[in-house]
C-alpha cells in the first residue's frame, strides 16, 4: 500500500500526518509512505526527524482578499499541481491523505483530479480555507470538532474522527517524567507559545516571573526559535531565575507535557488534543493573528466544558496570569476537574478512525 502525506507550515499540521502515517506503518504490511512539503518549512525537520521520506515542491499561500498579488501563488499551485500527478503516478499511490496547509492543496488536487481516494483533515473547529477548498472534491474529510460541519457545505463525506495524537506523547508516564526532569515534589507549569513562539506569552510570562516568588513550582518556557536569544537576555538580568528555564523549542514534548501540573499555551487544535489525552489543566491565550480567528473557536469549545480557563491576548497580563495560575494551583481539586473535563473531549481512537474513512475507498 503506497501512501501520500502532506501537511506543512506549523507542528500543527505536520505532527497529524505523521501520528497517521506511524499507524499505517505500524499496523498494516507492505505500506510504503512519502511526505510532500516545501524546502523550508518545519515538515522537513519533523518529517525526516520521524524517519519518512520527503518531496518538495513550490508553493505559496494566498490572499484572502482578491488581489493582484494571488497572480504568483496561482501560478505555483498550478505548477506544483502537475508535478504531483507525475509523482504520484511514479510512487503508484493507493491514497493521498491532506492534514492542512496550503502545501496539501496540490497534492490532493492532483489527486483528485486522477480519481485517487483522498481524505483531508481538519484539526481545528473552524476549517482553514484549503480544507474548506478541498472538501469539495476529496473523496473523504474528517474533522476534529462537531462543531466545523457548519462551515464545510459541499463536502462529500464528513466524518468525526477528533485530532490524531502522536503514540509518543499518548505513552508518556507523569511520574517518570516528573523524575527525569528533576521536579523533585515541586510543581510544573508549562510555557508553550506553538512550535513558532509567540512574543505576547514570552513578554507576558518573563513580565510575572521577574516579581514571583514561591520556591515550590518550577517553570519551563518554549519560547519559539525567533525568540529565544531576547527572552534569554531579558531573564538575565532577573535577580533569581533558578525556578525558571527557557528553551528555543521543545522537541521531547511527551517528557515536558507528562510532567506538567498546568499548561499556559495558545489554542492551536493539536496542542489542545495533547493536553486532552493527558488530562492536563490548561490556561488558553489564542492567537489574534489566525485566519478566521480559529484558536479562539478552539478554545472557547473547551471553556464551555470547564475544561480549561481562556485568557484574550488583550486581556492578558502579569495580573490576569497570576489570577489564573492562582485559581488553578492552589486548587487541586478544581485542577484535576479541568483535567479530566479535558480528557472527556479527547477521542482516543482518532488516528484509527482517520485510517479506516479512507481505506473502504481504496480498491
Amino acid at each position: 500500500m503506497n501512501i501520500i502525506l502532506s501537511g506543512g507550515g506549523s507542528a500543527g499540521h505536520i505532527n497529524p500526518a505523521i501520528a497517521i502515517a506511524k499507524y499505517f506503518d505500524s499496523h498494516y504490511e507492505n505500506v510504503n509512505i512519502l511526505f510532500i512539503g516545501t524546502k523550508n518549512g518545519m515538515e522537513n525537520e519533523l518529517v525526516k526527524k520521524a524517519g519518512f521520506d520527503i518531496f518538495t515542491v513550490d508553493v505559496e499561500g494566498f490572499k484572502t482578499s482578491l488581489s493582484l498579488k494571488n497572480v504568483k501563488p496561482l501560478a505555483k499551485f498550478l505548477l506544483a499541481s502537475m508535478k504531483m500527478k507525475s509523482v504520484i503516478k511514479k510512487f503508484k499511490a493507493d491514497m493521498v491523505i491532506g492534514t492542512g496547509g496550503y502545501v496539501c492543496a496540490p497534492a490532493v488536487t492532483a489527486a483528485n483530479m486522477m480519481k485517487i481516494p483522498t481524505l483531508i483533515h481538519e484539526q481545528n473547529a473552524f476549517p482553514g480555507s484549503a480544507v474548506r477548498f478541498l472538501s469539495k472534491k476529496s473523496t473523504v474529510t474528517a474533522i476534529s470538532f462537531k462543531e466545523s460541519t457548519k462551515f464545510l457545505s459541499g463536502a462529500k463525506n464528513i466524518v468525526y474522527t477528533g485530532n490524531p495524537v502522536r503514540e509518543n506523547i499518548l505513552m508518556a508516564d507523569s511520574e517518570k517524567a516528573k523524575e527525569k526532569l528533576g521536579l523533585g515534589n515541586k510543581k510544573m507549569v508549562l510555557v508553550v507559545g506553538g512550535s513558532l513562539g509567540a512574543l505576547k506569552i514570552n513578554d507576558v510570562v518573563c513580565d510575572y516571573l521577574k516579581e514571583y516568588k514561591s520556591s515550590d513550582t518550577r517553570f519551563f518556557i518554549s519560547t519559539g526559535k525567533r525568540d529565544y536569544e531576547r527572552i534569554k537576555d531579558k531573564v538575565k538580568e532577573y535577580e533569581d531565575n533558578s525556578y525558571f528555564e527557557v528553551m528555543p523549542y521543545i522537541h521531547d514534548m511527551d517528557t515536558y507535557l507528562a510532567a506538567a501540573d498546568l499548561v499556559v499555551c495558545r489554542s492551536g487544535a493539536i496542542t489542545l488534543s495533547e493536553i486532552c489525552a493527558l488530562k492536563k489543566a490548561s490556561i488558553l491565550i489564542p492567537s489574534p493573528n489566525v485566519t478566521n480567528n480559529h484558536q479562539e473557536y478552539n478554545a472557547s469549545a473547551l471553556v464551555k466544558n470547564n475544561a480549561a480557563l481562556m485568557i484574550k491576548e488583550c486581556d492578558f497580563s502579569p495580573s490576569s496570569l497570576n489570577d489564573a495560575i492562582n485559581i488553578l494551583l492552589k486548587d487541586e481539586n478544581k485542577r484535576i476537574s479541568i483535567g479530566n473535563n479535558a480528557y472527556k473531549m479527547y477521542n482516543n481512537d482518532s488516528t484509527k478512525f482517520i485510517c479506516e474513512s479512507i481505506l473502504k475507498f481504496v480498491k
